[in-house]
């Protein structure tokens, strides 16, 4: 055997074991979602099992991280510990964008402002708006309900610092709330339904003419440029999700129930019907309520900088990239 033949052997041999690495890379490549309990279409894809037999022939397997709140959702995402977020509250990404991450709007939910409210007690002394002032008010930091609280001391002339903000979480604000640690509680679907149903309350106001609260799906531009075919799969799960869910609430209901603390599923399919779950892709004409939402932070001394939000990135599945 000439030396040359070796040579070839060799060079075919390394050649075919480089190949074999590059297939099994891509058989064991995973797409890490994190979400939230409140993650409506993430959690039935989850339970379902549907997003692994999209991708499957992709060579994608799914892993999935649950977060408390958006905000360290989206620190996870901007580090890399996770390469697409389900579902989070208009607010947060514009936090995210004032801590210098690199986003890519992915997917929204149409606008569902009666899914987030601000409540007291149904014997409480607070009528209106202008009561809140002084007032110890319990709300998630950086979540939707942040910003209708902003948006509703406006309207009633007041500014945020006129109020003891109580940054909690949905289940930490719960229990203040149902102790009388705090006047009043301002959040949202599953949570703000089973709030009405257990415990006696008054809404004081709601997200309607005060903030519309679309929920939007994130990624990283680099993921987002990288992967586009996985994005597209995952898109048209979500789209084929909120279709099922509005067609088949009562199923829906059922299979959520347990996953969100065991709750009626009765209770369920109330608060799922105050939200759109209207999937739909991002384009920078979308953003406007989100420079509103990043302007008002802003003014309340919330955000460090001003924020642009349009300067960001938008997916399109026809593109199959992500553009400006």
């Amino acid at each position: 055997m000439s030396l040359s033949f070796k040579r070839r052997t060799l060079q075919g041999a390394l050649l075919a074991l480089g190949l074999i690495g590059t297939l099994s890379a891509y058989a064991q490549s995973e797409l890490r979602i994190g979400y939230q309990k409140s993650s409506t279409l993430i959690s039935l894809l989850k339970a379902q099992g549907t997003l692994e037999k999209s991708l499957a022939p992709q060579g994608i397997n799914v892993s999935w991280h649950e977060f408390a709140s958006g905000q360290p959702l989206l620190e996870a995402l901007n580090v890399g510990n996770v390469d697409l977020s389900a579902d989070v509250a208009d607010t947060v990404p514009i936090f995210a964008q004032a801590a210098g991450a690199d986003l890519t709007y992915f997917a929204r939910e149409t606008p569902s402002p009666s899914a987030q409210a601000i409540v007291v007690h149904d014997n409480s002394n607070l009528r209106s708006l202008v009561d809140l002032k002084g007032k110890k008010v319990a709300v998630t930091k950086a979540a939707g309900s942040h910003y209708l609280l902003i948006a509703a001391l406006t309207k009633a002339g007041l500014k945020f610092s006129d109020i003891q903000p109580a940054y909690l979480t949905p289940a930490d604000g719960r229990a203040a709330f149902e102790n009388n640690r705090v006047d009043a509680w301002v959040t949202w679907e599953p949570f703000l339904t089973a709030a009405q149903q257990q415990l006696k309350t008054r809404t004081l106001a709601d997200g309607k003419d005060l903030a519309s609260y679309q929920r939007y799906y994130l990624t990283s531009t680099s993921y987002a440029k990288q992967n586009p075919q996985v994005l597209a799969s995952v898109f048209a799960e979500l789209v084929k999700a909120g279709n099922w869910l509005r067609a088949n609430p009562t199923q829906a209901a059922k299979t959520l129930g347990p996953l969100w603390g065991n709750l009626a599923p009765q209770l369920v399919e109330q608060a799922n019907a105050r939200r759109s779950y209207q999937v739909e892709t991002v384009s920078p004409g979308d953003l406007g309520e989100q420079q509103k939402i990043a302007d008002a932070f802003f003014a309340a001394g919330l955000l460090p900088k001003k924020v642009n939000a349009t300067d960001v990135h938008t997916w399109q599945p026809e593109a199959r990239t992500a553009s400006n």
